[in-house]
């Protein structure tokens, strides 16, 4: 498919994090990165971070009317990263706190593909539902719940009141079941819990987000044929399966539908692929005069585009 598509149609709202991201990239992968010494990478770049943020940022670079619902810290970073939002073409809705400090991720990038993020982000752990600007939601079409894991106040009811109300007024819903920090580090005891208060909002949800990796571990599953029938089985609508080099996925009650990925002649942007395709299938989500094949395939060849860094949708700070 190469006639062009547009975007713009009715606003999306995001809710989600909103912090720096310093991105370092051609990091080496071996034993001596955790050594006394110093190591050169191939690029350091700063760009607004937090998944929320990063959609409502490529929303607005493909031309949609978005606003996004967050949280900053009364500090010089938070207002850098406002500046940002409005200069690409984001209207913003974010409170503003004096107790947290505006975080920041540093995001390595590996020559294998593999990615690590190390993350202090303080205004989004104690992001609740009292902060957040459900006025930003009126004449919005859709709703984006993203970084769904980092307030325990939203995990343990924010999320399920967010949800309700975007359906309340109208809204299809998003939810991007992402990687639980927790996953890396918390216990069995620590971790159950925390998914089954997810997979309690998952009847208020739409359209479901995730890499194999993510939705296989948060359903529990040991593959993505079952993660897909227990997701849809907690009542989601649909899923769109993040599959890397395989490219795409869409999972519905008609089954699973696949569309390989568009080649990348260069690796320029490796963080927030999984966004940008999530994104792209939000827009499209409405769209009756094209297929679903036609979807998968107009997102992945943006995902190749930014990619290959011949689409800035992401904005430095």
């Amino acid at each position: 498919m190469s006639e062009p598509i547009s975007f713009p149609g009715p606003p999306v709202c995001v809710v989600g994090n909103l912090n720096r991201d310093v991105k370092l990239a051609g990091v080496p992968d071996t034993p001596t990165l955790f050594r006394d010494g110093e190591t050169t990478v191939s690029s350091v770049i700063e760009t607004i971070g937090g998944g929320g943020a990063n959609s409502a940022c490529i929303a607005a670079a493909l031309g949609a009317a978005v606003h996004f619902v967050g949280k900053i810290g009364a500090d010089a970073l938070g207002e850098r990263l406002r500046a940002a939002l409005g200069r690409h073409g984001v209207s913003a809705h974010l409170a503003r706190d004096p107790r947290d400090a505006t975080g920041t991720s540093v995001a390595l990038s590996f020559p294998s593909g593999h990615r690590h993020f190390l993350s202090c982000l303080p205004n989004n752990t104690s992001l609740s539902f009292d902060d957040l600007d459900l006025a930003a939601m009126d004449g919005c079409a859709h709703l984006l719940r993203a970084d769904v894991w980092f307030s325990r106040a939203m995990l343990e009811g924010g999320n399920r009141r967010l949800l309700a109300e975007a359906r309340r007024r109208g809204l299809t819903t998003s939810l991007d079941i992402n990687f639980d920090p927790q996953w890396s580090t918390g216990s069995p005891e620590e971790i159950a819990p925390r998914k089954e208060l997810l997979r309690h909002v998952l009847d208020l949800v739409d359209l479901a987000h995730g890499n194999v990796r993510e939705l296989c571990e948060f359903a529990d599953a040991a593959d993505l044929e079952t993660a897909l029938e227990r997701l849809l089985d907690w009542g989601v609508g649909a899923v769109v399966v993040h599959m890397g080099a395989e490219g795409a996925g869409y999972y519905s009650s008609g089954g699973l539908v696949r569309e390989p990925a568009s080649p990348a002649s260069q690796v320029i942007n490796s963080a927030g692929t999984g966004d940008v395709l999530s994104m792209c299938l939000i827009l499209l989500h409405a769209r009756t005069d094209l297929s679903l094949q036609q979807k998968l395939s107009w997102s992945n060849r943006v995902v190749a585009e930014f990619i290959e860094g011949r689409r800035t949708l992401i904005p430095t700070v």
